[in-house]
């Protein structure tokens, strides 16, 4: 078998509750000691992630299927860099992942992960120009991932102008700019009307197919993971823990109305309820 893109093993993530003088709720990574900001008495933990252990191969597309609170953005927030697990090792091609790295870009609902006084041209150009590629190579590489994210005829429009969805391919496409080994990306499509989102799963396919990338990919809904993922990773409920991984065989494109779809997605259905 290939060799592991993203691995966790036993990971734990506690999160830290706390209750300010104020009455505000604050929740924290990292225990407070000082008594002069926090009251003691209002310090709780929160077990979010318990037990992890999981291993994700190149160009797979991984769904973390749950329901809400159960970690799944927590876990892929430990693999992009974002959080450090509590304990247990969490590795990218076998190196601890202590810290964010271009090479696992992750992508977000789009009002967090575009600006809004950027074009789109310079939305994605962004990346790569922080990190001082020349301009010509920049220019080129929009142009591609403009014609890979179908939206030709927008380079100079500003978000304001554009429709949810390709608000979002805007998002995907910022990340893919920048040529990551794996795309984490958190319920990018939630927010989204059914038609809308139907449409970009299958825009994300065609990347998928295209650029063979590795993609992680955090939903709650059961049809949407039966439909993108070649294996779905069940979480259970708080403290999060994988109750299941479900290979799904079926070849892309996939019909929502197939027999075979419809019988993939009553297995993860009933296993999601058991």
């Amino acid at each position: 078998m290939a060799q592991s893109v993203l691995r966790a093993d036993n990971v734990r993530k506690i999160f830290y509750v706390y209750t300010d003088p104020a009455g505000t709720t604050v929740v924290s990574s990292k225990k407070q000691f000082s008594l002069n900001l926090w009251r003691r008495r209002s310090i709780y933990e929160l077990l979010a992630l318990d037990d992890i252990s999981l291993e994700v191969y190149p160009n797979e597309l991984v769904a973390l299927l749950g329901p809400s609170g159960c970690g799944k953005s927590t876990l892929l927030r430990i693999f992009a860099g974002l959080e450090r697990p509590t304990s247990g090792r969490v590795a990218f091609k076998d190196q601890e992942i202590k810290d964010p790295d271009p090479q696992r870009a992750m992508v977000f609902q789009s009002e967090r992960a575009v600006f809004p006084w950027l074009t789109v041209e310079k939305n994605i150009e962004l990346g790569p120009k922080l990190q001082g590629v020349p301009r010509a190579e920049r220019e080129e590489r929009v142009r591609r991932i403009i014609e890979l994210i179908q939206l030709n005829g927008f380079n100079t429009a500003y978000p304001a102008t554009l429709s949810g969805g390709m608000l979002q391919r805007v998002a995907v496409g910022r990340a893919l700019i920048n040529r990551p080994e794996v795309l984490l990306m958190d319920e990018p499509f939630g927010a989204l009307d059914a038609i809308t989102r139907n449409a970009l799963q299958d825009h994300l396919i065609r990347i998928w197919q295209e650029t063979r990338q590795t993609i992680v990919f955090v939903t709650h809904d059961i049809e949407e993971a039966t439909y993108l993922a070649t294996r779905i990773v069940i979480m259970h409920p708080r403290p999060g823990r994988i109750k299941g991984v479900v290979p799904v065989t079926l070849s892309h494109p996939r019909s929502r109305t197939d027999s075979a779809f419809v019988e993939a997605r009553r297995k993860v259905a009933d296993l999601l309820g058991d």
